[in-house]
């Protein structure tokens, strides 16, 4: 197995770590799952960066790649429904895993027809504002749960507010990304085939 490939396998190990270090409840254990989210995350800088700069970009690559990306989004996101954080963030889970549901299905529609779609710059563009948005509703909640001293009510609120905007537009980069999927590859919902 290629370097990149151990890279986004070791995402998806991570993923239900981080998971389990999101909703726990013991000391250190949001920490501990914003570590791990940024590391995951790495991997799929590297992965990608590496498999393009030494030329082992591979069929398994292109579909663990996405596969891995929407493990651990989905996963900060269900973590963020159990925990309360952002504002309408069910909402937001939902409009990113029927886009994954939907790609994914055109995925296997297409390999079906012997073809591997990989991530085009609209689905790049989409994980990097997930990964920032999640990162900084993490890092916004720990400003609020970990400060020795009591934040002004406005502060908390802004906070909230920045948090759920971030998320908010990642749902919307997730639809574009997700329409532009459709178009890009439409022959391979041809009804008459």
């Amino acid at each position: 197995m290629s370097t990149p490939n151990k890279l986004t396998v070791l995402r998806i190990i991570l993923t239900p770590i981080f998971l389990f270090l999101l909703v726990s409840n013991f000391t250190g254990h949001f920490v501990a799952a914003l570590v791990v989210f940024i590391a995951a995350s790495i991997t799929d800088y590297f992965d990608g960066s590496i498999a393009r700069k030494q030329n082992l970009i591979t069929n398994f690559g292109k579909f663990l790649d996405p596969l891995a990306d929407k493990l651990l989004t989905s996963a900060a996101l269900l973590g963020f429904i159990h925990m309360d954080i952002g504002h309408g963030t069910v909402y937001v889970a939902f409009i990113i895993l029927a886009r994954e549901f939907l790609v994914t299905s055109l995925r296997l529609v297409a390999i079906s027809n012997g073809r591997v779609i990989a991530a085009n710059i609209w689905g790049k563009t989409k994980t990097v504002s997930q990964i920032v948005a999640i990162i900084a509703a993490m890092a916004g909640r720990l400003v609020i749960d970990q400060t020795l001293v009591a934040l002004p009510a406005g502060a908390v609120t802004a906070i909230n507010i920045v948090s759920s905007v971030l998320l908010w537009f990642s749902a919307l980069l997730t639809i574009i990304s997700g329409v532009t999927y459709f178009l890009e590859n439409r022959e391979h919902l041809d009804s008459s085939k």
